[in-house]
Parts: C-alpha cells; sequence; structure tokens
C-alpha cells in the first residue's frame, strides 16, 4: 500500500485547481501538502502540463529536500516550498502560481494597498511585496533563497493571518493549513490584485479602507467573535 497515497491526492487536487481557475498556464505553478508528522511533502514534479498530471506523478520529498517516492524531478521550486514549511510551522499547503494580476504587482515591486472590504475580509494588511533579489542570491541556491526572502519579509509578521506574498520581478507565493486553503488563498489574492489594479485605473489617487472598516471585515471572519458563515455542528 502506498503509504503517501492521501497527502499526494491532496496535492494533485489542489494543482489541478491552478489549472481550473486559469491561474498558471501549461506548465508554470505548483502547490504541495505537507504531512507535518511524517516530516515530508508532496509536490508537482517539474514540467508536466496539467492536462496529462496524475496523482502517480506527484513527488514526495522530505524536509532535507530529499525524494523519498516518485520517478520524476520535483517541481524546480521544491526547495522555496521545503523554506516556507521550516519557517512557517502552523501551515499545511503551499501554492505558487503565474496568476496575471498577482504578477503584475511582482513585476511593479509594489505592495497591493487595501482599498477595499474584500481584501480585508481575507487579510486586514497590505499584501507585501519583496525587494527584488540580489546578484549573490540568484547565482547561489536561487530557490532556496527566494524562501529566504519571504521568511525575512516576515520576520514580524503571522503567516495565518497574512498568507499570502508577491516576490519581487516573480510572482506570488500562497500558504494555508492545507494544500486546498493554500491555492484558495491564491485565488483570492488574484482577485485582490485585479481589484486594486482596477481602483487605480479608475482613481490614481484611491485611499487605503480606514481602519475601523478594514478590522471590521477582518474580524467578523477571523477574530475571536467572528460570526460570518454557519457554526461548525
Amino acid at each position: 500500500m502506498d503509504r503517501y497515497k492521501e497527502l499526494k491526492e491532496a496535492a494533485f487536487l489542489a494543482n489541478m485547481e491552478i489549472y481550473k481557475h486559469n491561474l498558471a498556464l501549461f506548465t508554470w505553478g505548483n502547490v504541495s501538502a505537507i504531512d507535518r508528522q511524517a516530516g515530508v511533502f508532496a509536490i508537482k514534479p517539474s514540467g508536466v502540463p496539467y492536462d496529462v498530471l496524475k496523482v502517480d506523478d506527484i513527488v514526495v520529498v522530505d524536509l532535507e529536500g530529499r525524494v523519498v517516492e516518485g520517478k520524476l524531478r520535483p517541481s524546480s521550486d521544491m526547495a522555496t516550498h521545503r523554506v516556507l514549511y521550516l519557517a512557517f510551522e502552523e501551515i499545511g499547503g503551499v501554492t505558487h502560481t503565474h496568476s496575471p494580476y498577482a504578477v503584475g504587482w511582482a513585476q511593479a515591486g509594489r505592495d497591493v494597498p487595501i482599498f477595499g472590504t474584500t481584501h480585508a475580509d481575507h487579510t486586514h494588511l497590505a499584501i507585501p511585496c519583496t525587494p527584488i533579489m540580489g546578484r549573490d542570491q540568484v547565482e547561489g541556491n536561487y530557490e532556496l533563497e527566494t524562501g529566504y526572502l519571504i521568511t525575512k519579509l516576515f520576520a514580524d509578521k503571522n503567516p495565518i493571518e497574512q498568507p499570502m506574498v508577491l516576490v519581487a520581478g516573480h510572482g506570488p507565493f500562497t500558504w494555508g493549513k492545507s494544500a486546498q486553503e493554500s491555492i484558495y488563498n491564491a485565488i483570492v489574492l488574484e482577485e485582490i490584485c485585479k481589484m486594486a489594479l482596477f481602483t487605480l485605473t479608475i482613481n490614481h489617487n484611491a485611499q487605503e479602507l480606514p481602519s475601523y472598516l478594514r478590522e471590521k471585515h477582518y474580524s467578523r471572519k477571523h477574530g475571536p467573535n467572528a460570526y460570518y458563515g454557519q457554526e461548525e455542528d
């Protein structure tokens, strides 16, 4: 019996959401899912198109970056996922896409301001963009350094309250308590980036949402007295 079957299925299903929601073309992008108890994570293989991807193609890697199951090479972004799992112990999944609006903001090197309540429903903070990587970082272990760039930016941030980031000149990474939550956050991020661009196109001088309105929308979904949605049985 395949001991990593459920983990690979979780990663596979989340990766197919990239394809379903048009968050990347061709072979671009990747999602991973971690099993903390086993100390391994499952990730999309490098260069395999979504329309032919199978559960058995998913590669299982340990937290040292060694392949423990799978015949294909893991995603070239595997080391970035590994750094995020090691740094953010609460997360269970990581997503990287090339969705156009999020990439646009990343290429502009801009944080995404909180212009509206849709943004505030998901995070009460501006979506940060990293600095551009230096030559030494790029010419060293590029993917590992990408992870360090993100974790350094989040040294004073709660990754659960802020489950998304833009890597300057590159694109978005999101995470969550599961692989499905990480891809959900990638879909949300793309919509937020689109809405922010529309806002600035219509009004170049648009102002961020007042803090009292921002905090209200965030707390009603995520605060200790949250009342959005239905109570769980």
